[in-house]
């Protein structure tokens, strides 16, 4: 493991970073604390430093916070042609959680980063004690919603966007303009803080990466870019998540309405607790970092007790 300084500046210091291989890539991350681990997964379009509120005040408890680039986002990965489904970005987080510690972890995750962080758990519930799941709800409860929910048939209107040609393009467009206005239909009433949306384009502008984060979406509903090796995964990832789960989301989201997180209760083997938090969207730990801290910390504690 290369683990160095960073300039990664928090209010609690500056983030370290450094590089694992896990599951046949380099997975780059940015790292505070010691103790337990936490693994922290981001979503679309984002970036590790999201968690920039939430890393400290873990550290402070006595956590070990890890927040990797996800797959096709990272400095070190080389662009390719995927797999970017899905089934693979779990086999990624569960490889990562072997290489930094032999103790369960806990995982975080916002946006796709929820929806690996429920899938790893299926995957490896021997390794993970417990998951923090943000503004992405089940994919039986999402999935019912894009049938019979027109709000949310609206909503997910950039889904079905990512499935053509032309997205790439569209969303390059003027500085990645549509990545600004996305941010600021799902969180409204919010501001992105303007050092944290020149990181994300920053990010954005290398080579390969708005491909790979477009290839998340596209993997979903073109079964051509799922791999065949990864089929027998792909079946396990609708089984009940069989650890304890904090499920939290914005009661303003703009991407998923939170109505569609109703009823997620049979999805759970253990202790499942839902939160709508009041005068929040889509990114929600970062637009009500307090809240959220609170309730992650109360749920660490319960799972370290």
């Amino acid at each position: 493991m290369d683990t160095t300084g960073s300039g990664l500046a928090t209010q609690g210091g500056e983030f370290k970073t450094g590089t694992v291989q896990a599951n046949g890539r380099d997975v780059s991350f940015i790292e505070v604390g010691r103790g337990p681990l936490v693994v922290a997964l981001h979503g679309f379009p984002d970036l590790p430093r999201t968690f920039r509120h939430q890393m400290p005040q873990l550290a402070a408890a006595g956590y070990r916070v890890v927040a990797p680039f996800m797959r096709g986002y990272s400095p070190t990965d080389a662009p390719d042609e995927g797999p970017f489904e899905a089934a693979i970005l779990v086999q990624d987080v569960v490889a990562l959680i072997d290489q930094l510690t032999d103790r369960p972890a806990v995982l975080i995750g916002h946006d796709w980063g929820a929806t690996v962080a429920r899938g790893a758990s299926i995957l490896a519930p021997e390794k993970i004690s417990g998951i923090v799941c943000m503004s992405v709800p089940t994919a039986e409860n999402f999935g019912r919603a894009l049938v019979s929910n027109p709000s949310q048939q609206r909503r997910s209107w950039y889904v079905f966007f990512f499935q053509l040609p032309i997205a790439e393009m569209a969303v390059a467009h003027n500085d990645f303009a549509f990545i600004e206005q996305l941010w600021q239909e799902w969180s409204p009433g919010w501001s992105c803080p303007e050092e944290v949306m020149a990181e994300i384009k920053g990010a954005f502008r290398r080579p390969g990466v708005l491909k790979a984060a477009l290839g998340y979406y596209r993997s979903q509903f073109n079964p051509s870019l799922q791999h065949p090796g990864l089929a027998e995964i792909r079946k396990r990832l609708a089984e009940p998540i069989p650890v304890p789960t904090l499920y939290l989301h914005g009661a303003n989201d703009g991407c998923i309405g939170a109505e569609t997180t109703e009823g997620m209760e049979g999805a759970f083997l253990h202790d499942f607790e839902r939160h709508i938090i009041p005068s929040a969207g889509h990114f929600v730990h970062q637009e009500q970092p307090e809240t959220v801290n609170r309730l992650i910390l109360n749920f660490l504690s319960r799972q370290h007790k």
